[in-house]
This record gives structure tokens, sequence and C-alpha cells, in this order.
């Protein structure tokens, strides 16, 4: 297999593992997915690499199917919070390197974590922050959280800085946060210095502590 491509595989094809498989597949990673219900599975056949029935809770069909044999696992499993924890527990004594798993909440989330996920996702209040990052800001178009306080976002060009230098924006002197690049369209721009010119509508891609960017989209 290509050293550029990953191979992954997904446990559980409801609605968050569905859309995971197919985003990794559309990258290009060799997929696999799996789930006890025929139907889901059906619908993701001619999608993935590979898409099978299968109980995550049992170790040996684990093995035989070959899930020990992928880079990373993601348990999607939902609302069956036993069937999440003792899949986690199995791509562990399998040996999978990287594992991510889904919690329905707090409680079940330090489970999955004190069983050796290397990260637990909790897919509501993830998106009800990004929702609320945007909703508070609405020059922030996305954003990305680094841990410790730390986040890249996209800040949209407002029309009183069209045409104004990248030096108007006091970067330094008045925030702590860095400019990593700007995105006008489609097109990354190349060389970013002091005397670019701004356009209405371009893409800021900023890195800074949330206080720090919060207020610099503020002041735009």
């Amino acid at each position: 297999m290509p050293k550029e491509t990953r191979s992954f595989a997904v446990l559980g094809l409801g609605g968050f593992g569905s859309t995971v498989a197919l985003e990794l597949a559309r990258f290009g990673n060799r997929v696999i997915g799996a789930d006890l219900d025929e139907r889901k599975v059906s619908r993701m056949v001619p999608h993935l690499h590979s898409a099978i029935i299968l109980d995550a809770t049992d170790e040996a069909a684990m093995r035989e199917a070959g899930i020990d044999r992928y880079d990373v696992a993601l348990v999607a499993i939902g609302r069956d919070i036993k069937a999440s924890i003792l899949a986690t527990m199995n791509l562990r004594l399998l040996g999978v390197g990287t594992i991510w798993s889904k919690a329905s909440d707090r409680t079940h989330h330090r489970i999955l974590s004190k069983l050796g996920a290397d990260r637990v996702i909790l897919p509501e209040q993830e998106m009800g922050r990004h929702s609320a990052q945007m909703l508070h800001n609405p020059a922030v178009q996305d954003y990305v959280s680094l841990g410790n306080g730390f986040s890249v976002v996209n800040i949209i060009v407002p029309e009183k800085l069209d045409g104004e230098a990248v030096s108007a924006l006091a970067i330094g002197s008045e925030h702590d946060i860095r400019l990593l690049g700007i995105m006008r369209g489609t097109e990354y721009l190349e060389g970013v210095g002091e005397e670019t010119l701004l356009e209405q509508g371009d893409k800021l891609i900023m890195l800074g502590r949330r206080a720090d960017l919060r207020q610099f989209g503020r002041r735009l």
C-alpha cells in the first residue's frame, strides 16, 4: 500500500461513522466499515474498500476480519455504551496502533480514556462549541482547536480593509497572534508580508489563543 495513504477501520456506520468513513475514502485512504445492521453495511459497499457485518464486541470476529491489520480504528458505535466499551477494549487487545472512540457523555468519555483510546470524541459538544464560536463572531468562518487554549481560525477580511496592507492589521503590536497565510478564493497566497494588500473576502489563517483571536475578530 502506498505510504501516503493509511488504512482505517470504522466500527459503527450510523450518521457519524458513515460520514467519517466516506470522507476518509474520498481522501484516497483504504477504509473498512463495519456494523451489525445489514442495511447500513449495504449502503456503504459501493463507496468503501470493504464493508462488513461485524460484532465489534467479539474479539475473535474482529481478528478474523483483519481489523488488527489497520493503522487506525474509530469506534463510532452510537447509544450502546457497553458495545462501545468492549469494541475499544478489543481494539487495544488486537494491538491497533491508533484508536479513536466516540462517547455519548462525560462518564463514557472517562471510561474510554481509561481503556486506552488515543482520542475520545464528543461530537455534539464539539460541534456545539464550533457553532458557538462562529455565532459569537460572524467574522470567524471556521476554527480548529489545537489544545492548551490555542486555535487556528479563518477570519474574513471585511470591506473596510479592502486595499489595505497586512500591516494595517497590527497583528504583532496589538495582538499576540500570528498570520499563517491568506486564502483568496481557492488560491493560497505565497510570500505574505507586511506590504501584501488585502481584498474583501480574503480568509486570514490565524494562530493564537482563543481570547486573543476573539478580540482581534471583534476589532475587525
